[in-house]
């Protein structure tokens, strides 16, 4: 396979892009930072075909059009591993998700592979290719951003697609043998959903594990503190972390503070900060809607019922997957299993090969009436 250099010229790039797209498959991977933004900067784009390994430098803003072109072509499959972030961090450049995608890591999940299988690992499991970059991830935290890239980056670089087409290739034989390839490619295809990728200030409480055992009025304060940030994270393109830790939100929900005065004395933020924006968190925690438990069901605590029913769905759906080899939660979430018992029925786990899946299953546990 050979390689090209990092492309920067605009011609140059849609020479290369006019020769991979008559390709059926097109393997993609990104660079990007992350450290000092809310949106991912992207800093590299890796394309391969069966013959050519491509890299092209997005930082250059102007002459990326034919590249958008490729990657939005129906007509090929796009190749990633762990596809979700990716296509995430491309959004700004194409518009809209990537379509159609298969995801190596979704795949070999299908398969009996740990669901966050690394790519190196998968790599070398698959194709017993040992890759040079599994001994050297430090690679991955460099700034991509930085130019000239060194031999060292660009090879790590190119070993991230070298081998995602042979792999694509070797999973949907798999698959297809045992009867699954019609799962990855339904799994693939929720990647392309622009639901998928919205940052609603509103769901940011959901980044937060065990919300369901704070009281109503302190699981409130979360969400409105966890809103906040998020807004601001959004509106200065600075990471959730520096406006406010996650230690921080948690603290305010458990403990609000009473003044402005009582906010400094916590420390979470400078003082010059405190000052500035204080006001405006103390009176997002105020605007905090005191639910009580009833009104707040859908994600509170668990009444000892549903903790029990929810237990044994996951005992079903555990013998289930070990009938199948593979995770449980590739089948469903803890979150989903304590939704079922709640009575919601608009879940993942119903819908597609998985409803058909899980059904009986969950037939035993819920009775059929409760799924019709």
């Amino acid at each position: 396979m050979s390689i090209t250099s990092l492309l920067a010229d605009p011609a140059a790039i849609a020479a290369a892009c006019a020769r991979m797209a008559i390709a059926p498959r097109i393997a993609l991977d990104t660079e990007f930072l992350r450290e000092r933004t809310y949106r991912a900067e992207l800093a590299l784009v890796q394309l391969a075909d069966a013959q050519t390994i491509t890299l092209i430098d997005p930082q250059i803003n102007d002459g990326l059009r034919p590249l958008v072109d490729l990657l939005l072509a129906r007509g090929s499959v796009k190749v990633l591993h762990a596809a979700r972030q990716d296509v995430e961090v491309l959004l700004p450049l194409t518009g809209v998700p990537l379509a159609p995608v298969l995801d190596t890591q979704l795949a070999a999940a299908l398969l009996g592979f740990p669901p966050q299988i690394g790519y190196a690992d998968l790599v070398q499991r698959v194709l017993d290719v040992p890759l040079a970059k599994a001994a050297g991830r430090n690679l991955a935290r460099t700034d991509w951003t930085r130019r000239p890239l060194s031999a060292d980056q660009l090879a790590y670089a190119e070993d991230d697609v070298r081998y995602l087409l042979d792999l694509a290739e070797r999973l949907a034989e798999q698959l297809d043998a045992r009867g699954r390839l019609a799962w990855a490619e339904e799994d693939c295809a929720r990647l392309s959903d622009p639901s998928l990728y919205r940052q609603d200030p509103a769901d940011a409480w959901q980044r937060f594990k065990g919300v369901e055992a704070l009281a109503p009025a302190e699981r409130a304060r979360l969400k409105a503190v966890a809103a906040w940030r998020e807004t601001r994270a959004q509106h200065r393109n600075l990471p959730r972390g520096w406006i406010l830790s996650d230690e921080a939100v948690r603290d305010l929900a458990r403990e609000p503070p009473a003044s402005l005065a009582a906010l400094q004395a916590r420390r979470i933020f400078k003082e010059d900060t405190a000052l500035r924006l204080g006001p405006e968190l103390l009176a997002a925690i105020g605007a905090a809607r005191q639910a009580d438990e009833s009104a707040e069901r859908a994600n509170g605590r668990p009444s000892v019922e549903e903790d029990a029913t929810a237990r044994q769905l996951g005992r079903r759906l555990k013998a289930v997957a070990a009938d199948l080899g593979i995770a449980p939660e590739i089948l469903a979430t803890q979150r989903d299993l304590r939704r079922l018992a709640r009575g919601e029925r608009d879940l993942g786990v119903l819908a597609g090969w998985r409803g058909r899946i899980v059904a009986p299953a969950l037939h035993e546990v819920l009775g059929p009436a409760a799924l019709s």
